[in-house]
């Protein structure tokens, strides 16, 4: 394909409505808690008893605080891992919590979870596996995925909106090989009818797992990719994705990448990683557990890298958070308010080296999402410059690109006026959703954004400095 019928294709593609609300989440926090947490292990056996699972002090709304205190949006549970424990009262399996001594097997974990993020603000998920080691149906097709349908239809119309469903697709081959070929379409579409505004992520085709579980994004982290990227299911097309495809490829989307792709789809990157090395809770990890300056640094190149990051917690045997994973989540919150207590661009004097008509640079310092700066399409380099309208200590700068019309920025400098001379402050590649600049402080009243390299015009939806 040439070059220029593939760059307007690139500039066309843009988000559906659930993956703009999924991205406006940002940070939000995975709680592993099950079986294995009670037997000490990361993947389980399947035939474990119900009833070892008994937490003595279980209280879900302190698991929902603690999220809300470290800035998160929102929580996703692992609601069944690949023992096939379920947390809430399936009536398709006997081995979930209504047949544990907990609650005297009257408990609903989901259910009270869901309800105390509610009560917090807070968006809920679910995490759940497609592999399930205690059901004997695993391995014969239509029969094990209709069970899985009807798990799935229990949890998406019993407890509220639901803003991520993540499937993991891990699968380890049984005896003879058993193994799962699960009907992922119809499994999508079931979603789709109960929860339209979820994000499938995981093993699905809103949301694109990063490739590790150690918190690292890429420098560029597009959100327009070629379709082979995607999962299986979502590959029908009539031209064959090269031979080899790696997920963990540090180049997704430039232009050199989207020209090998017949079709291109918004595909936008999700960050992992535990708050230990485990995402289960194991006693030997205490001193395993990540400081907040490591949280903190993966925040900033995830959220502010174009990518949302999910960071697991792992509550232990009593359904308490360890206090040194609860201090660090308090303090992870602390620390953001502090760094992003006042934005000095608010009131600032705005220009541009040009503008579409309704889409002036004064846009970008106003909250509502449907006004943005555009530039002319004759524009090559377009700028921005904020006049803070007096000198400020600066450290950071937060750009956020008008996704909703797609994602458009390669290349961009960011300048401060220092002793009258133009410095710069930081460069980068893509922007999409959010980019966060950090450099050290500097003292000044102008700065001015370049975008060195696009695909056709810019649109920038917000500029904030701190």
């Amino acid at each position: 394909m040439i070059k220029e019928e593939i760059l307007k294709k690139a500039q066309e593609v843009v988000p559906s409505k659930r993956q703009l609300l999924w991205q406006e989440t940002g940070f939000y926090g995975l709680y592993s808690f099950g079986m294995n947490t009670f037997t000490d292990s990361e993947f389980g056996s399947g035939g474990e008893s119900p009833e070892l699972f008994d937490p003595e002090d279980l209280n879900v709304r302190l698991w929902a605080k603690a999220a809300k205190m470290a800035e998160m949006k929102g929580v996703l549970l692992t609601v069944k891992h690949y023992d096939g424990f379920c947390l809430w009262p399936s009536e398709y399996t006997n081995h979930s919590v209504k047949n544990s001594p907990w609650k005297n097997g009257e408990g609903d974990l989901v259910k009270e979870l869901s309800d105390a993020c509610r009560e917090n603000g807070l968006k809920f998920g679910i995490f759940i596996s497609l592999w399930d080691k205690h059901d004997l149906r695993y391995g014969t097709g239509e029969e094990y995925d209709k069970f899985f349908k009807n798990q799935l239809r229990e949890l998406l119309t019993n407890y509220g909106d639901i803003f991520m469903v993540w499937l993991d697709n891990t699968c380890v081959p049984g005896k003879k090989g058993r193994r799962q070929s699960h009907d992922m379409e119809g499994i999508y579409a079931l979603i789709r009818e109960l929860q339209p505004d979820a994000v499938i992520g995981g093993a699905g085709p809103d949301v694109r797992f990063s490739g590790n579980y150690v918190g690292v994004c890429r420098k560029a982290e597009w959100s327009v990719v070629p379709y082979y990227y995607a999962p299986g299911a979502m590959q029908k097309d009539d031209v064959k994705p090269p031979r080899k495809v790696s997920f963990t490829d540090l180049d997704l989307g430039s232009r050199k990448k989207i020209r090998k792709g017949h079709r291109l789809i918004w595909f936008p990157s999700e960050t992992v990683m535990p708050m230990r090395k485990s995402w289960f809770y194991h006693e030997y990890e205490m001193y395993d557990a990540k400081p907040l300056s490591k949280i903190v640094d993966t925040w900033y190149n995830t959220v502010g890298g174009n990518s949302c990051f999910m960071l697991g917690i792992s509550p232990d045997k009593n359904g308490k958070i360890p206090p040194q994973d609860a201090e660090t989540l308090l303090s992870v919150g602390a620390q953001l308010q502090i760094d992003f207590n006042e934005d000095l661009a608010l009131d600032s004097l705005m220009s541009a080296s040009s503008s579409e008509k309704g889409c002036g640079p004064e846009n970008v310092l106003l909250a509502d999402r449907d006004l943005y700066w555009k530039s002319s399409a004759d524009d090559e380099n377009p700028w921005i410059m904020i006049d803070l309208t007096d000198d400020y200590d600066i450290d950071k700068v937060v750009i956020t690109e008008h996704i909703r019309t797609g994602q458009h920025v390669e290349e961009f400098t960011l300048y401060g006026m220092v002793n009258d001379e133009w410095q710069k402050l930081s460069e980068g590649t893509v922007i999409g959703y959010k980019r966060i600049c950090r450099f050290p402080e500097v003292r000044v009243q102008y700065m001015k954004l370049v975008i060195e390299k696009s695909r056709g015009p810019v649109s920038i939806e917000r500029l904030e400095a701190y």
